[in-house]
Formats: C-alpha cells, structure tokens, sequence
C-alpha cells in the first residue's frame, strides 16, 4: 500500500514539473502583450506598441526591433507569437520570444507576419531609443542620444527633456540637449541656436545651415554667426588632424630610415635592399598569423622579436657574401645591392604569391581614439607611432650604454685609429649591419598594420628612407628622427592643394635645395667624421 502511494506521489511531482513552464509561458504578462499586438488593427497598433514600452519588460526592446524588422510572426494553427530568426528558403528558423528558446523550423506557409506599416516603422526609431536612454551603461544611453538628433518630434520633446532632468551623466546630457536644441532650431527657436553655436556634430551644423536659409531674419543672422564660430574650430581640428597624419607618416619613415642611417654612417654602404629587409619584416607578421590562426594580436607581439631576427639574419648574409668584397666601393656597392633588392623581390613572388597579403589587425589596434565630433585618432597609426619612439628610444640605448654602440661610433668617428685601439671593424661592421638590417624588419612589421603586405612593399619607402638619412645627417639618429617627422608632416600639410606626387617632387626639390646650403645635413657630425 505504501509502495502505491509512493509511486502515485511520485507521478504527482513528475506531472507539475512538466507543467511549470506552460504554466509559467501562459502566466507570462508578455504573452498577452504580444498576442495584443499581433491582434491589433491598423488604429490600434501604435496603442499596443505603447503598452509594450510602458510595461517595463526588460524584453521589451527586443520585440519591437524584432517587430520593426519584419521578423515578429504568429503560428496559423496555434495564434502562438514567435520570433523568425532565419527567413530564407521555405522553411524558416523560429524562437520563442519570451523565453528566446530555439523552436527549430517551420514552413513559412504555416506562419503569419505581423504586419506593420511604413508610419509605426518610423516612430519605433524613436521608441527604440529612448528604451535605450533608460539602459544601465552610460554608453549605450550616449549612443542612444547620439542616434535620435535629427530624428525628434513633437512626441520625444516631454519625454526626453523629462530624461534630461534625470540623466546624472554629462556625456549623455549634452546629446539629449543637442537632439532637442536641433528639433528647436528647426522649429525657429532662436534661442536654441545657442545651444547649437558650440557643436562640432554633422547634424547641429546641417540644423544650423537649414536655418540659415530661413526667412526668419533674427533666426538666419543668428545661425550664421554660429556657423561662423563653429567653422573656426572646424579648422583648428583639421589642422590638428594634419598634423597627427604627417607625425604618423614620419614615425613610419623614422622607421624605415633609421637602420639605413646606422649601415650608411657607420659603413658608409648605400643599400638598395633595405627596402626588401622592411618588406622581409611585414611577411614574418604575415606568416606568424599563418602560424596562429584566429589570434592576430599574440601574432603581432611575436612578430616583433621574429620581424627582427629574419631580416637582421638576411642583413648579414647579404654582409658577409656581397658587401664585405665591395668595401670603398660605393657605386659597386650601389648596384650589388639593387641587384639583390630584385633577386629578394622574385624570390618572395615565386616561394609565396606575387599577390598582395592582408595581415590582420589585432582588435586592440582597431578604431579610433575620439577626441571630439570632428577629431578621431586611429589606433593603428598611434600604435605604430608609439612603436617608432620606442624603437627609437631603444637604438639610442645601444649607442650609448652598451660596448657596441661604443665601437660603433669609434668606427664611424675613425676606422683606422679604432682599429689600432684593438677594435675588431670586420665584427663591428657585422653587427652594425644586423641590427640595422634588424630595425628594417621592425618597420615591416608596423608598416603591415597600415597597408597590404606585397612583394614591392619596399620600394615605396627605399627612396623616401634616403631622403631622410640626408635630411637629417648621416648616421645621427636624431637628426633621422626629427628629418623623418618633419618630413611626413610637411608632406601631409602639401597633399590636400598639391596631390601626391607633386608633393613629393616639392619635398624632392625641397631637400636638394637645403643640402647645396648643408650638404652634411641638420646634424653634422662632429670630429674626425666630419673631416671624411
């Protein structure tokens, strides 16, 4: 008998938790939300979407994005609301809207849409946002606000000044009041015109350039006035972001020059590979990818160490097998070296692709640093610029803390007199050669976060590099560091009026100029090397 009652018991309990989630789906308030909305007539909807936001249903801003993309649609048989996740071919992936439970296909004979018109699909734009100006996170409401300026109606004022009296944050204060001052102006509030006069935002100046045309005189000369403020700092911005290109253009030609300064002041070799050496770099950080698919940003770190060993290892050969016999030889050296450039060139198109290779950059390098609504930094560049300083930073403490850069410099002040101290040239020579060879291969790999990784990548900047090295000084660092920034800028300042090629030329004509002055550039060197 108790065994009975046990078991009987048993399917008791077994049965009501079977039933605890219908129960819990038909005492779901969103259920009749939904079905409401499903049901309503053409004059009804707006009243239902209304119950739908006022309900306070964290699911809310789900259903009526759903509803607003045609994706809301109701079982023929059942008058179940369900949510169309895939709407291609005949049958179509469906989910729960409460739950957001997977209820796997149905054939889309079998479904309803809800219908919606043309004039709800608009205000739900603005119904959409503001759910999102009661969101938690400070960026999303800032986001939200962002997004309604230009799009304010009569129905958003009450609500969204009541919005403002509560928003706490000042981020997001200053977009709801951009997004009612703009529906403002647009109605012929002079006063908002004021709000407006500060902004650097499209949609303030649209507002204020529409009321500029206005027939209302007082609202006319006051919106010209403030697009004449707001164009002054439309300038400033634009030279601050002139500037911030020509110093990222700079850091990149830094870092192509700045080994080629070390090999040409110390060994006084013009190489035409270094350019190949860059492009050398910017194919290690495309193969650590190939070795680490899926973790751009661990492949990157990597290819800094690997970036330098390749190119510095394909520096000495090319030392040890060509340069070392041709020493005292420039116009030898000159030609040997363009010959290898070509040889480095065929050999990456014939073992790799003679395609152009997109390296992947990392997340953490992606976007832009946003300063305000007309200046935004990208990552990319202010990484490699970073990057440029602390390679930089590196060099000048090799060259004047440790024993090599000691003996770099003896050799390049006198070669003779170092030699006779007991300085073995031939490995300083060596490694001087390596780690500028080194330094190259580090610019490739900052240079494949700005630009396709190619086989002719190096040509580019070979000339450029030259240009650089003169500017500056032969073998002085920091004359290749100011000359290199200095250059970038001037460039990127000439681009807008003059093009690009006619830019270079100028700069071209530029430098050829400046050195009939200083031949030995900004920063001479001093003492015995610059009697050589």
């Amino acid at each position: 008998m108790s065994i009975c009652r046990s078991l009987t018991l048993l399917l008791i309990a077994l049965v009501c938790l079977l039933s605890l989630p219908a129960t819990a789906q038909e005492n779901d308030p969103g259920k009749a939300l939904l079905i409401n909305l499903a049901e309503a007539p053409a004059s009804k909807v707006e009243e239902a979407v209304n119950a739908i936001v006022s309900s306070g249903d964290e699911r809310a801003r789900g259903w009526l994005e759903a509803y607003g993309n045609n994706r809301l649609s109701r079982v023929k048989d059942t008058g179940q609301v369900v949510l169309v996740l895939n709407n291609r071919g005949r049958d179509w992936e469906i989910a729960d809207p409460l739950t957001g439970e997977n209820m796997g296909e149905m054939s889309r004979r079998e479904l309803d849409r809800v219908a919606i018109n043309n004039t709800i699909r608009g205000q739900l734009e603005g119904i959409l946002a503001m759910l999102d100006l009661n969101a938690p996170d400070p960026k999303v409401r800032e986001a939200s606000a962002q997004d309604m300026m230009g799009k304010v109606d009569a129905s958003l004022v009450e609500p969204l000044e009541a919005q403002l009296v509560q928003e706490d944050n000042a981020g997001v204060r200053d977009r709801i009041a951009l997004a009612l001052a703009i529906y403002r102006v647009g109605e012929g509030n002079v006063e908002a015109v004021d709000v407006l006069a500060g902004s650097l935002h499209p949609r303030a100046r649209a507002a204020l350039n529409e009321a500029a045309r206005s027939d209302n005189q007082e609202l006319a000369a006051s919106a010209t006035r403030a697009l004449e403020s707001i164009e002054q700092k439309l300038k400033l911005n634009r030279a601050a972001e002139t500037l911030y290109f020509g110093l990222s253009l700079g850091s990149v030609l830094v870092l192509a020059a700045i080994g080629l300064a070390i090999t040409f002041g110390v060994m006084g070799v013009i190489n035409m590979a270094h350019g190949e050496l860059i492009m050398l770099g910017a194919y290690t950080t495309w193969g650590m990818q190939q070795l680490f698919p899926g973790q751009p940003g661990l492949a990157l770190i990597l290819s800094i160490p690997a970036g330098f060993m390749v190119a510095a290892t394909a520096g000495i050969i090319i030392e040890r097998s060509v340069i070392q016999y041709l020493k005292g030889r420039p116009l030898e050296t000159l030609l040997a070296t363009f010959g290898i450039s070509l040889i480095l060139q065929q050999l990456v198109r014939t073992v790799i692709s003679p395609q152009n290779r997109t390296v992947v950059t990392p997340e953490w390098m992606s976007g832009s640093l946003v300063i305000n609504d007309a200046l935004s930094l990208t990552l990319n560049r202010l990484y490699v610029l970073a990057f440029a300083l602390i390679v930089f930073a590196g060099l000048m403490l090799i060259m004047r803390k440790t024993r090599l850069g000691l003996e770099v410099r003896a050799v390049t002040q006198n070669r003779a007199m170092a030699r006779s101290m007991g300085i073995r040239a031939t490995r300083v020579d060596i490694m001087t050669f390596a780690l500028g060879s080194g330094v190259a291969g580090l610019a490739g790999v900052a240079l494949s976060q700005l630009t396709n990784v190619g086989p002719n990548l190096g040509q580019n900047y070979i000339i450029d590099s030259f240009m650089v090295v003169v500017f500056g000084g032969v073998g002085n660092l920091w004359g290749t560091l100011i000359a290199g920034l200095s250059l970038g800028t001037i460039n990127q300042l000439l681009e807008p009026w003059a093009g690009a090629v006619l830019a270079k030329i100028i700069v071209l004509v530029f430098i050829i100029l400046f050195i009939q002055k200083r031949p030995k550039g900004l920063f001479p060197q001093k003492g015995r090397a610059a009697e050589g």
